[in-house]
């Protein structure tokens, strides 16, 4: 609902069906895929740039032992190691992606850099308790009109007293500040740092203005400036996945978001930016990223219609209307804990509804329920 302990993506099937391998993808840049245990991405895209100051890398992966070895391994098959890295520019704070970041530098003494809106996160899951959380969530299902046969474990787990800090807290607080639009402090590399909320708040995506091994060289040697080039796109822009937009906010706060309002305006971006190659956090390198832009606008525009049509007919709560939307497979086959994403994303796409003027609350309503307007 929203700052979830992580929140994992709605996943296609996977192109790769041998094991993935590191992969030299030219120009100082290689991939390492770090594992995701028992979770159906497989992995996750670990970027290790060639810098003049040493090795950078673009996310951690997993804090998992099975992770770390790999990642070390990884680290060996691109002719360098841990404690050789000079830094860790983290794309979003998913723990498939920050969860290694305090071993890292532990051993290596890499600093840590991330989005503010995202390093806040992380804060506050340093600092909260396994009850608060609970609590939180109750609340917030309650609100959308999830059965009592849903949230009865949430509250027996609230009942039985046990805090503890939540998943994830284990990752590092960031010592460095990604700033949008500004160019990353790299030696001998052009990084340029693109906010792209959406997926997580301080989502950001990561431009590597320089040629591209395979692209023709500009007039006068010139940068790429703002097109061509490759993107570290985190999992904002993925070759076959949608990636999750749910609720993100503060629970101390009564700022109402809009996450896929955001992530929308975010794809804009990178589809002005055309990159020549897109190297994700998931799955495999790509081109035609405007291709993809307009492939995953299209499709939050059927979901919207699809939505307005089902509020057209009757008042929904934001749990109904996630029974009724289409997933990956049918509402009976979606995990307990996989619903709570599902519901926080019809609930995403209401609130850009509502932006839009095409639904609004019913006055009144408990738990909250939603019309189409006319």
């Amino acid at each position: 609902m929203t700052d979830a302990p992580h929140a994992p993506q709605t996943t296609e099937p996977q192109r790769d069906a041998e094991p993935p391998r590191v992969t030299a993808h030219g120009g100082g840049i290689w991939s390492i895929p770090v594992p995701i245990p028992d979770n159906p991405l497989g992995h996750t895209l670990v970027y290790v740039i060639d810098t003049d100051a040493g090795p950078v890398l673009v996310d951690t992966g997993w804090d998992d032992p099975t992770s770390w070895q790999t990642l070390v391994d990884g680290l060996a098959a691109c002719g360098t190691s841990v404690d050789s890295l000079h830094g860790v520019l983290v794309t979003h704070h998913h723990p498939d992606h920050h969860g290694l970041s305090a071993r890292v530098r532990e051993e290596s003494g890499a600093w840590i850099a991330m989005h503010a809106a995202d390093a806040a996160v992380v804060r506050r899951s340093r600092t909260s308790d396994k009850r608060q959380w609970l609590g939180y969530l109750v609340g917030k299902l309650t609100a959308a009109g999830a059965p009592e046969a849903h949230t009865a474990p949430l509250r027996a787990a609230l009942a039985d007293g046990s805090g503890g800090p939540l998943p994830g807290a284990r990752a590092a607080l960031p010592d460095r500040e990604i700033e949008p639009n500004a160019l990353l402090a790299l030696e001998g590399r052009r990084l340029r740092a693109i906010w792209t909320p959406g997926h997580t708040p301080g989502h950001v995506c990561l431009h590597l203005e320089e040629r591209h091994p395979q692209q023709r060289p500009q007039p006068g040697g010139a940068p790429t400036g703002h097109g061509g080039g490759r993107l570290f796109s985190g999992d904002h822009l993925l070759p076959g996945i949608s990636p999750h937009i749910g609720l993100y906010e503060d629970p101390d706060s009564d700022e109402t978001t809009d996450p896929l309002g955001d992530y929308l305006d975010s794809l804009e971006r990178i589809a002005r930016l055309s990159p020549a190659e897109v190297l994700p956090a998931h799955q495999y390198a790509f081109a035609e990223a405007g291709a993809r832009v307009d492939e995953l606008t299209a499709h939050h525009a059927e979901r919207l219609t699809d939505l307005r049509a089902l509020l057209a007919a009757r008042e929904l709560t934001p749990w109904q209307l996630a029974e009724s939307m289409r997933w990956n497979r049918p509402w009976e086959q979606i995990p307990f804990g996989s619903r709570n994403i599902a519901v926080a994303e019809a609930e995403a796409h209401l609130r850009h509804l509502v932006k839009l003027g095409h639904a609004e609350a019913v006055p009144g309503s408990s738990p909250v329920t939603y019309r189409a307007t006319a």
